[in-house]
């Protein structure tokens, strides 16, 4: 499994937003971020410097949404929905976006799931439960 570190994820949007304003060709999975940033203009200051990147502080205590974090559960989340795992998830995805009317909309609120669940899972020390996933996901 790969596991990037916190630099490695900041490094890779900061990436591929260069590669997207210089309109170089990027991987599958760059295109795939990039479409996530298009859709988040507000993070564009962050993005275009990768060394501030790399030194920002997103603590809680800071108030600051993490734009790194944020954007990484957009693409957590279309992987999960691309390969239906957890099995159940890309049914309610398309739920949800339908009830919500918007595709990114229902990414947003499939986030508060999931990060309730990886929450529940590190505070039981319990594998993540897909099922009460699906379900937070199906009730929202």
């Amino acid at each position: 499994m790969f596991t990037p570190s916190q630099h490695d994820v900041r490094r890779f949007f900061c990436e591929v937003f260069r590669k997207q304003q210089a309109n170089e060709i990027l991987t599958p999975l760059e295109a795939i971020a990039r479409d996530w940033l298009v859709q988040h203009p507000e993070y564009a200051d962050q993005l275009s410097d990768a060394d501030a990147a790399l030194a920002a502080d997103y603590s809680v205590e800071r108030g600051q949404a993490n734009p790194f974090l944020h954007l990484s559960m957009h693409l957590s989340i279309a992987e999960q929905i691309s390969i239906d795992q957890p099995p159940g998830i890309r049914a309610a995805f398309m739920g949800l976006a339908q009830r919500l009317g918007s595709e990114h909309d229902a990414h947003h609120q499939m986030m508060e799931c999931l990060g309730e669940m990886i929450w529940n899972s590190q505070r039981s020390g319990l594998p993540p439960d897909g099922a009460a996933y699906i379900e937070c996901i199906r009730r929202s």
